[in-house]
């Protein structure tokens, strides 16, 4: 195989598989993992010029690093992992679910952090390696909302310096993206979509094209390892008493 590798998690839908288009057309070859979703990740290998299907429950975290270091073993440029699978479920700083938080830091924190873990201690890649985690714009724009989905991914955060420090080589690079609003989430209706996605400084719509445009961007190592790209027109810049999805729908 003449292509670079990437392994994308939870890329069989939404803007996991976005990313795995925008990096087939630029010549790679995508590695499409997923968890439920297999009819949906055939039919995007299908698409793809150069991509395979793998799975594994990311709520299994030694199975998780057992795929990275099995996909190590054969692929001779493996030069991105990008950690882009998340749950995002509810509950609020009054009231912090027991079963939503163990799944949100193991799934959304602790399983990503091992697997780039795994990445650096085994995958082989000539010009340099590219660990991207998928944060969130909540990191600057916190509110109530989603406590633990918002932990986990402050969790997830704090590991990129730490593996920038730690786990990396000099040509290795780590970093982060923070999305904001981009696709219907929870139990949006489409016009709740709508009005929530552009309750940001821009007041438009962020295409999920730009996560994937910055994901590519960053594979190619020119911006200083540790560094976060928020991807969200302006978004973190605000201070949201509440998730957009209630605000939208005049929630206060």
């Amino acid at each position: 195989m003449n292509r670079p590798a990437v392994l994308i998690t939870g890329a069989a839908k939404r803007i996991g598989a976005e990313i795995a288009r925008r990096f087939d057309s630029a010549g790679w070859h995508v590695i499409i993992h997923y968890g439920n979703s297999a009819t949906e990740a055939e039919a995007l290998v299908a698409e793809l010029a150069s991509a395979e299907a793998i799975h594994c429950d990311l709520a299994d975290t030694d199975a998780a690093v057992a795929m990275i270091v099995s996909l190590a073993k054969r692929l001779p440029d493996w030069r991105a992992l990008i950690n882009s699978a998340s749950i995002f479920r509810y509950d609020d700083a009054t009231n912090l679910d027991r079963s939503t938080y163990n799944r949100s830091m193991i799934i959304n924190a602790k399983t990503p952090a091992r697997m780039a873990q795994a990445y650096l201690a085994h995958a082989i890649a000539p010009g340099g390696r590219r660990v991207i985690h998928v944060t969130d714009q909540k990191l600057e724009n916190s509110n109530p909302d989603f406590f633990s989905y918002t932990m986990s991914k402050h969790a997830l955060n704090a590991t990129i310096e730490m593996l920038r420090d730690g786990a990396a080589s000099g040509q290795d690079r780590v970093y982060g993206v923070a999305p904001g609003a981009i696709l219907a989430s929870h139990d949006q209706t489409d016009d709740e979509t709508d009005a929530s996605h552009v309750l940001n400084l821009l007041e438009r719509k962020t295409d999920a094209s730009e996560i994937a445009d910055a994901m590519l961007f960053l594979t190619e190592g020119h911006l200083a390892s540790g560094e976060t790209l928020f991807i969200d027109s302006g978004q973190h810049l605000l201070n949201q008493p509440r998730d957009v999805i209630y605000l939208a729908r005049g929630d206060q």
